[in-house]
């Protein structure tokens, strides 16, 4: 009756995924369904290898930047160590390694008690490991991965090239976009198998929603686009053909995909770091400060946790050379703090500088008629509109839900050019920022308008926004900034004020990817950056 009551609540109110969510509560007791968790993913409970004292080369992080970083160090004949907080999770056909979107456990989050999504449906479990953190500051929640492989594992898979004017508008020159045209978003591609939705996903029952959102803009007005994805469709026909278990065909990927079915992190760039031999990932190392001594060794401390959060003890580790790839939210707060601590004393001004939200809105509108099942994750298109700001709406899916709602679902993209500055609080140590209400009502107008030109003119059958379910902009899953190109590093990454020191990851761009997905953007920068590092 729960799931029953969860489902009609989401169909009523238009979900436009698990967003805007609320999670409280510090963690103080482990997950009751520890137990069980033990008995399902035996493999994050193994013991975790201590990393070594001193590494030629340490990479704090091992989403997209940090796992280039790795490979591309690791082939250059460079030792690395890859420090990540989170758990290595396997996958598997039939074992439901990662929780569902629809009533999620500790698996799905980051020490964190409780979940409240739009739904209303408020959802309670103990504290444990999972893999999407959501930290919470003043006017805006950040989602952010802690896993092995970062937000390859819980992110839409749909990665996109910005155009060109919009890039050159929000990268100022610092970076050539058609050297990463040319170069860079090419190799990324190959490297991770992109490809466009196959024609016989696209029109398998789970894709309806997919179908309906396409008729709608085309009803409007637009062509749809088709976005690369990194999902790998041989295991969505096989979900399908009934050889696996059910996940990218039913509605649950925000907090993993079991059985692979996203081609993450895991599977390449870390894979092939590791396949060198002189790369090694770490789980359960959290990182918690970095300095430089007055040998210009790099130190970070680190904290080693099981998955229950218990710590299983504190070290300090060296580095000749150290590459930040802890996202927007994890580099920023090192540096920050690095810097108001005199830790590195060197860092600039522009440190902690540029955050943006990437300007993401959720948003739902009435579909034109019902027409059966269907919410499959992979996204088959967007739609770009520049008749007043410069936005993507992106067809998205809704978590957890995998039947008709009369809904249809996108992620906006808003070219948004509010910006926040991480701060440091000596009282507590923390770093924090505030995020402003005008920011979120102008990205949430913007989406909006052009949201409901599309409902109007497809003769929607419902509107959402009297029950305010049509546009939600208190979340970002994309933070970019704080440690941005050309301001607090060089044009490649290279901070300023201390030589050996990198930003590889989202941290390092100015706010925005343009109006669509950072992951190519980012890993594209990774590449091009870590290839200038090593040519010195």
């Amino acid at each position: 009756m729960r799931r029953r009551a969860l489902f009609k609540a989401a169909g009523l109110a238009g979900v436009a995924g698990a967003v805007g969510t609320g999670l409280t509560g510090a963690p103080s007791w482990a997950d009751p369904r520890e137990a069980m968790f033990r008995t399902w993913v035996p493999e994050i409970f193994e013991p975790i290898p201590d990393a070594p004292e001193h590494s030629p080369a340490i990479v704090i992080g091992s989403g997209f930047g940090a796992a280039v970083t790795a490979l591309r160090l690791a082939e250059a004949g460079i030792a690395n160590t890859v420090l990540e907080r989170g758990s290595r999770w396997p996958n598997d056909p039939w074992r439901e390694i990662f929780t569902g979107d629809d009533l999620p456990d500790g698996r799905g989050f980051w020490h964190r008690t409780s979940f409240t999504g739009v739904t209303k449906v408020p959802m309670s479990f103990g504290s444990f490991g999972g893999v999407l953190d959501v930290t919470e500051y003043s006017g805006i929640d950040v989602w952010r991965a802690a896993a092995v492989g970062g937000g390859s594992v819980i992110f839409t898979g749909a990665m996109v090239a910005p155009e060109r004017a919009l890039f050159d508008h929000v990268f100022g020159g610092v970076v050539d976009f058609g050297e990463l045209d040319r170069v860079y978003f090419p190799r990324v591609r190959q490297m991770l198998r992109l490809d466009t939705m196959p024609a016989d996903i696209y029109h398998s029952a789970p894709f309806a929603h997919s179908r309906a959102w396409d008729d709608q803009v085309r009803a409007a007005g637009y062509q749809p686009l088709a976005n690369d994805s990194i999902f790998t469709w041989d295991i969505l026909r096989g979900e399908l053909a009934g050889t696996s278990r059910a996940s990218a065909t039913a509605a649950r990927s925000n907090l993993g995909n079991s059985n692979g079915a996203k081609f993450d992190l895991n599977q390449n760039y870390l894979r092939y770091a590791a396949d060198t031999g002189r790369s090694r990932v770490y789980p359960g190392h959290r990182v918690d400060s970095i300095a430089q001594d007055g040998t210009g060794k790099y130190v970070v401390a680190v904290t080693k946790l099981d998955p229950t959060g218990q710590v299983l003890g504190t070290r300090t580790l060296t580095c000749d050379k150290l590459f930040l790839g802890a996202g927007s939210v994890g580099t920023s707060e090192l540096l920050v703090r690095a810097r108001a601590t005199g830790a590195l004393p060197h860092l600039n001004e522009h440190i902690g500088d540029g955050f943006g939200t990437n300007g993401d809105v959720v948003l739902a509108r009435g579909a034109s008629s019902l027409s059966g099942s269907g919410q499959g994750v992979p996204s088959a298109s967007r739609i770009h509109d520049a008749s007043d700001v410069p936005l993507t709406l992106e067809n998205w899916y809704i978590p957890g839900i995998p039947f008709e709602t009369g809904a249809l679902a996108s992620l906006g993209m808003v070219l948004d050019p509010a910006r926040a500055r991480f701060g440091y609080h000596p009282a507590t140590g923390g770093v924090g920022l505030n995020w402003s209400a005008s920011a979120q009502d102008n990205v949430v107008r913007a989406a909006r308008a052009i949201d409901r030109k599309i409902a109007d003119r497809a003769g929607a059958i419902a509107e959402y926004g009297a029950l305010g379910y049509d546009a939600n902009a208190a979340f970002t899953a994309h933070p970019l900034g704080g440690a941005v190109l050309g301001k607090a590093t060089d044009a490649y990454g290279r901070v300023h004020g201390h030589p050996g020191l990198y930003v590889m990851d989202g941290a390092a761009i100015p706010g925005s990817t343009a109006t669509v997905n950072p992951s190519l953007t980012i890993t594209a920068l990774a590449e091009r950056n870590i290839e200038a590092i090593l040519r010195g």
